[in-house]
């Protein structure tokens, strides 16, 4: 007589395995079925798949960037030089002014302020020799630098407020009563190169100059003495050009020198005070060139 232990006898004691612990046949076609490699065409189309979403997202990022953050942009003419030479290709960065504050010195894009006339004159900058739509495109999301019509690339002498005065004779420039070396100037170009002026800048806008001084189109030669067109409204700057990127022999950081306008104090009259005249006698040979860039393009 059997001894009740309380626990239920295991019913598959004592039999043989079941015929599902063996391995099955068709676990067998399916591992071959999956070990077989694809076809060259889903290979291929798979391929491609992956290079389009990885362009669409390159595209995507580039047109971001280049939207709210840094652009390209190549320089035309020579008003710049020799900071700046044709066929140079800039990057602008746009938190300029924006999150960062421009500086004196700073070399910036803008927009043809077109007061009281186009500064380009109707005549930009050579276009890229690639055209048609592909290229239109890339410059759009900006893979390829910026070729605009309607830009143009000078150097901040003076921010809203400052008093900026040329007497025209000796060429050399002040800010707010300070003389100041520009080491940037053209080698040959006196600073004013002649021109006499005696303004304020008026509030939102800046006082700009070519390093070319003989050869350009800035705000000397638009201002009606008050500085008022002759100054670029801030609304008009695109940002600061911080480095030559291209071609290689040129590279370099796009600075101030450290002096420059070291001892310049901040203004202290309002940027609303009554101004003095602005004589513009044209050099022989009629107005110099504006830097077109197609600073970028």
């Amino acid at each position: 007589m059997s001894q009740y232990t309380g626990r239920p006898e295991d019913p598959t004691r004592g039999r043989p395995a079941d015929d599902t612990d063996e391995p099955d046949e068709f676990d067998d076609l399916d591992e071959d079925f999956e070990d077989e490699p694809r076809g060259f065409g889903a290979t291929l189309l798979a391929g491609i798949k992956e290079l389009v979403i990885v362009v669409v997202l390159a595209m995507a990022l580039s047109f971001i960037v280049k939207t709210w953050l840094f652009q390209a942009f190549y320089i035309p003419s020579g008003s710049m030089e020799n900071t700046l030479v044709r066929d140079d290709r800039v990057i602008v960065s746009k938190l300029t002014p924006g999150p960062f504050d421009l500086k004196r010195g700073d070399v910036v894009v803008f927009e043809d302020p077109g007061v009281p006339s186009p500064w380009l004159g109707g005549a930009g900058g050579v276009r890229s020799t690639v055209g048609g739509p592909f290229h239109d495109a890339l410059v759009f999301v900006g893979l390829l630098p910026e070729d605009s019509e309607n830009h143009l690339i000078k150097r901040v002498i003076g921010l809203p407020g400052d008093h900026v005065e040329a007497d025209g004779d000796s060429g050399e420039i002040k800010v707010n009563g300070v003389e100041i070396t520009e080491p940037y100037v053209k080698p040959g170009d006196a600073p004013s190169e002649g021109k006499k002026f005696d303004i304020v800048v008026p509030a939102g806008r800046v006082w700009v100059m070519g390093d070319h001084r003989s050869d350009s189109s800035d705000s000397r030669w638009h201002d009606d003495g008050t500085g008022a067109t002759g100054s670029v409204p801030m609304d008009k700057i695109v940002g600061r050009a911080l480095f030559v990127v291209w071609p290689i022999d040129h590279v370099t950081w796009l600075g101030v020198p450290e002096r420059t306008f070291a001892e310049v104090p901040s203004p202290t009259t309002p940027s609303t005070r009554p101004t003095g005249k602005s004589t513009l006698n044209p050099a022989p040979g009629g107005k110099p060139s504006a830097s077109t860039t197609k600073v970028a393009s």
